[in-house]
């Protein structure tokens, strides 16, 4: 259940997809609490689409949100917010937390395409992804993280993603910015002075197969393949709408 107590407020998202044995994916969980509302759009084919909706700000200092989403064996979901999230300091001080858990089952296929997370100045978020897929599954992941609002210096983020495909480790990163971050992440190995950073994690089954071939993506991005059937862009830009424009023309790159 959702609630506010003394270190901040607490609030849960679910969403189960299955298959509809017509040819389609059903929902037949769709709950969102307080600040996590979570609506059902048009979708395309066999595919179930929905959207997370912000009913609030946040998350706030010392708030802790989750979403979890289950696909099971076979079923298409594809997932967006319809705005970007921005962490912000509150009255309750200390770190405030966002867990991500990700299944997708035998065959299934998962679209997880949040706008961007903007961690403003004064706040302290860490960021928690975890995706486990099944034999088969499929994965389209983007994560967009823009430190600051325009004119003013970020907030601290600290964002951990893994990944595994039946139960193998493909990838597990950490990356931390902001005031307090160990020193040289807005250096030339890390940022190099960008404010927005992102990443596309794909994962088919073909590329077991044919992994991709490692490649630059213009000056700022690359195409990385990863264990099994998986593979990495990494970008950064100087704000977050080239850095969009990067990840999807990198997406539409990889066909």
């Amino acid at each position: 259940m959702d609630g506010v107590t003394v270190s901040g407020v607490r609030a849960t998202a679910r969403i189960v997809a299955r298959q509809d044995g017509r040819g389609g994916t059903s929902l037949p969980v769709l709950e969102g609490e307080g600040p996590l509302a979570l609506r059902r759009t048009r979708g395309s084919g066999a595919e179930a689409r929905v959207m997370l909706v912000g009913a609030m700000s946040g998350p706030l200092g010392g708030d802790h949100f989750t979403v979890e989403a289950e696909v099971e064996a076979g079923a298409r979901l594809r997932v967006g917010s319809a705005a970007a999230t921005i962490a912000l300091p509150g009255q309750t001080k200390g770190e405030s937390r966002y867990d991500v858990r990700l299944d997708v089952g035998d065959g299934g296929e998962l679209e997880w395409l949040p706008e961007q997370l903007i961690s403003a100045k004064g706040s302290d978020l860490y960021v928690r992804t975890r995706v486990e897929l099944g034999a088969g599954a499929r994965l389209v992941l983007r994560e967009e993280q823009v430190l600051g609002r325009t004119g003013e210096q970020p907030g601290r983020l600290t964002s951990r993603l893994t990944v595994r495909v039946e139960g193998r480790a493909v990838l597990d990163q950490e990356l931390a910015c902001g005031p307090g971050a160990p020193g040289g992440w807005d250096g030339p190995a890390v940022l190099g002075g960008h404010r927005a950073v992102g990443q596309l994690v794909v994962v088919r089954p073909e590329f077991a197969a044919e992994p991709v071939a490692a490649r630059m993506l213009g000056e700022d991005a690359a195409l990385m393949p990863l264990a099994g059937p998986a593979a990495l862009v990494s970008a950064t830009a100087g704000d977050a709408l080239r850095l969009r424009r990067v990840l999807d023309e990198a997406l539409a790159a990889l066909g």
